[in-house]
């Protein structure tokens, strides 16, 4: 729209112009949006709207100014206003509500714009739809044609189409013939046809190339290409086609070039995908193989570099006889040579290799200021041991290291070193283990360990270290050389070690730890007096290996056999096997302390029993969360039976006259709940939450036990938290409960902390208690003591339903 142009400069009129323009002044000026449609009137409220509408000429002409060939948008418009309103001009006031009402107009406007856009777009769908029906129908209409001509040809048809091509053949030899050649056919043909006859032959010619052309030019791309499967690249020169003529026909190539396009193309795009799928499939393959086929290993190894293995390099596999070739003898099938004697040697002693050790070794080495060094003899009974357990290592425990068994479904029945082993097979179950043996503990284990002031290692092992017998899953022997490269990296550190034999043939306890959860089948069943004459065996094996002067030293403490579990057992039977496995050590010369289990008679139960050998120690595993009784005590309870519960048993075990006499605590650790990852076997739950189902309604726990009664509910969640995550409070009762139980437990020969290592649970792993701030950083400097004032912990914050 133009602007006007000022009266004063208009050009005169006659007498009708003026009438019509007074008349359009009278209708006046119409409140418009940015696009000029007529809106309702926008008078402020409370104005007088019964006068008429019909501006003054100045308001018009200041109206008409705001007007463009572009419309203003709204506030463009409310930004003319206020310049009119600085001239002195009183125009319109595009108020709030004129402003809302132009917006929502001009939403609703663009809402049909976009609506009637889709509508454009869906037609054009439906059109193309259309068209490629089409072009599908065609290709089918065209291709049934043909297939029933072929049908209709008669055999001298389909003849003269062989001879087509042959004669095709014959003019190509044709362009190749000389002059002699072509003139001598000439004269030939002369001779054989009369004028007329070659006449008659010629015009046949013509009219069977002119048949020829006529059907290339009539072929339509779709018939073909609808049979042979067409894409839209294709579909696309269709429609070129299409759209030069021909309702389809194709001008744009000729038979023979489509199908050479064709045939390339379906080249191309098969390699093209053979390619694309290749790089596709082979790095899963090898990632699947690896991850499904390839044996589980325990985190420690996954993370582990690769051993070196440079003391191989000055032997030579011929260097190896050739009987011992592929054994346990042979190096050069050894994981890991690291600190390993790698010269082979058959020597044995009780039967046990010999290989892997050095000649030398140095006894001088004092773990801390607080014990003597390895020379001088150790007072027990006197000076506590304060140990802990390198358990999960050569004897698997699923709560340790679940990395080996959540690569499992339940149907896979995984659930302790047994199934493992029967499930990977002998070969891959060698290479994750040997791999886990190498990476769990090694040497900066045991300096970390005397860092923390430790001064004895209790290291659990299984019977297939020595021996495996008739349909055993088991891997023999390997785990044998790394027990004794980590005697020898506990000798370096000053470490006394404690032997433990932790699984017997037959599971001595039935469960997982001892290598088969289940039944028990030593001492007990079709195979108990057998698995009991075998586990002799081992320790006469045993015995006669570590009476060896090397060892008289370090190995000091002599573990006879770890949990038999006695409450489900004669009692007689394993005291008299006892005995005998007494006998059996003593007569090899065995010096060290003997230990042996409580067997979960309780200590009290002990007293008059196995009294005769004065250097035999009774050995306690002490834990609240494995006691419905004392799991549901709260957490100020639980330190107070820690101090004094504790306490009171140690003093009364330890004492003749009213328990066994030298006792010690083999394993303990500080948590307070059941709650960690298969602490209570593979796949079963906790007595905390009340859903421990084991299948056996004597020993399964379906009613939560925390000490709230479930209300609030009993939960892990909290338990089982990244310690990061714990409140102060409950590292404060974390840390004073563990003091609690070394006070206690040194009342009489000492402990041993279970465990040094986990893959996660941190209430069972002395280095990471340690490194959350919930255990001592010397075993010896403790902030708190039981005889401190004890804290009323619910006071203090800290739940009772985790």
């Amino acid at each position: 729209m133009a602007r006007d142009t000022p009266s004063h400069d208009r050009p005169p009129r006659d007498a009708p112009s003026r009438d019509r323009d007074r008349q359009r002044r009278r209708r006046g000026h119409k409140a418009t949006d940015s696009t000029g449609a007529l809106l309702r009137n926008t008078a402020a409220p409370g104005a007088d709207t019964s006068a008429s509408e019909s501006p003054s000429p100045r308001k018009q002409r200041a109206s008409t100014r705001a007007s463009s060939s572009n419309p203003l948008s709204v506030e463009g418009l409310a930004a003319l206003d206020k310049h009119n309103h600085k001239k002195g001009y009183k125009g319109y006031e595009y108020d709030e509500n004129y402003i809302k009402e132009v917006r929502e107009k001009e939403a609703r406007l663009e809402r049909e714009r976009m609506r009637e856009e889709r509508e454009v777009k869906r037609k054009e769908r439906e059109a193309e739809r259309e068209r490629r029906r089409v072009f599908e129908v065609d290709g089918r209409i065209r291709g049934d044609k043909r297939r029933e001509k072929r049908r209709d040809l008669t055999d001298d048809e389909r003849g003269d189409k062989r001879r087509s091509h042959t004669d095709d053949e014959r003019g190509d030899r044709r362009r190749h013939l000389t002059e002699e050649e072509r003139e001598e056919r000439r004269r030939r043909y002369e001779e054989r046809y009369t004028p007329s006859e070659r006449a008659e032959r010629k015009a046949k010619r013509k009219e069977k190339d002119g048949q020829r052309t006529d059907q290339k030019k009539r072929r339509v791309i779709s018939g073909p290409l609808l049979e042979e499967g067409g894409n839209d690249e294709e579909y696309e020169e269709y429609k070129v086609a299409e759209k030069r003529g021909g309702g389809g026909s194709s001008d744009v190539y000729t038979e023979e070039e489509w199908a050479r396009k064709k045939k390339r193309k379906k080249i191309f795009i098969i390699v093209g995908i053979s390619l694309l799928l290749l790089a596709i499939i082979i790095p899963v393959a090898v990632v699947l193989s690896k991850k499904k086929s390839g044996p589980p290993e325990s985190k420690a190894a996954e993370n582990a570099s690769t051993p070196g293995n440079k003391n191989l390099n000055g032997i030579s596999e011929s260097d190896i006889p050739k009987a011992a070739q592929g054994t346990v003898l042979d190096p050069f099938t050894w994981y890991d040579t690291l600190d390993f004697n790698v010269t082979y040697t058959a020597a044995t002693v009780g039967g046990l290799s010999v290989m892997g050790l050095n000649s030398t070794w140095d006894d001088s080495v004092q773990a801390n200021e607080n014990v003597p060094k390895l020379s001088d003899e150790f007072a027990y009974g006197s000076m506590p041991i304060r140990g802990v357990n390198v358990g999960g290592w050569l004897s698997l425990e699923p709560f340790i290291t679940p990395s080996f068994f959540e690569h499992y479904s339940t149907h896979d029945g995984v659930i302790d070193e047994y199934t493992l082993c029967s499930k990977l097979g002998l070969a891959k179950c060698t290479t994750s283990l040997e791999t886990h043996y190498s990476a769990f503990v090694q040497r900066e284990t045991f300096e970390d360990i005397r860092a923390a002031g430790f001064d004895h290692v209790r290291i659990p092992f299984s019977y297939w270290a020595v021996t495996t017998y008739e349909g055993d899953p088991y891997v023999p022997k390997i785990s044998w050389r790394y027990l004794l490269r980590g005697i020898e990296y506990a000798r370096q550190n000053g470490l006394r070690v404690n032997l433990d034999l932790h699984g017997a043939p037959g599971s001595q306890n039935g469960w997982n730890h001892s290598g088969r959860q289940g039944v028990i089948g030593w001492l007990n069943g079709t195979n108990g007096a057998l698995n009991a004459q075998r586990t002799l065996d081992i320790h006469g094996q045993l015995s006669t290996f570590f009476a060896q002067p090397r060892y008289k030293n370090v190995v000091t403490v002599y573990g006879i056999l770890n949990e038999p579990r006695m409450v489900a057992l004669n009692t007689n039977d394993v005291l008299n096997w006892t005995t005998k496995a007494i006998e059996v050590i003593r007569k090899n010369n065995i010096t060290a302390i003997l230990v042996f289990g409580d067997g979960f008679m309780g200590l009290d139960n002990w007293q008059g029993k196995l009294q005769d050998d004065p250097k035999l120690v009774l050995d306690v595993h002490q834990y609240v969360i494995f006691n419905t009784d004392q799991i549901k005590l709260k957490h100020t309870d639980k330190l107070n039976f820690a101090c004094k519960g504790w306490t009171a048993q140690t003093l009364r075990s330890q004492d003749k006259t009213t328990g066994f006499g030298p006792t010690m605590c083999g394993e303990w650790s500080q948590a307070d709940t059941d709650c960690t990852e298969y602490i209570n076997d593979v796949g079963v739950g906790s007595r905390w939450e009340g859903n421990m189902n084991t299948g056996n309604a004597s020993t399964s726990v379906l009613d939560p036990t925390c000490p709230t009664n479930n209300s609030p509910q009993c939960e892990c969640a909290d338990a089982n938290a990244d310690p990061s995550n714990y409140s102060d409070a409950y590292k404060k009762w974390l840390y004073q409960f563990s003091v609690a139980q070394m006070e206690s437990f040194e009342k009489g020969w000492g402990w041993f902390y279970w465990t040094w290592e986990t893959e996660a649970a941190t209430q069972w792993s002395w280095k990471l208690g340690m490194a959350a701030g919930i255990l001592p950083q010397k075993v010896w400097e403790r902030s708190f003591s039981c005889n401190d004032t004890l804290d009323d912990f619910g006071k203090l914050g800290l739940p009772e339903n985790y």
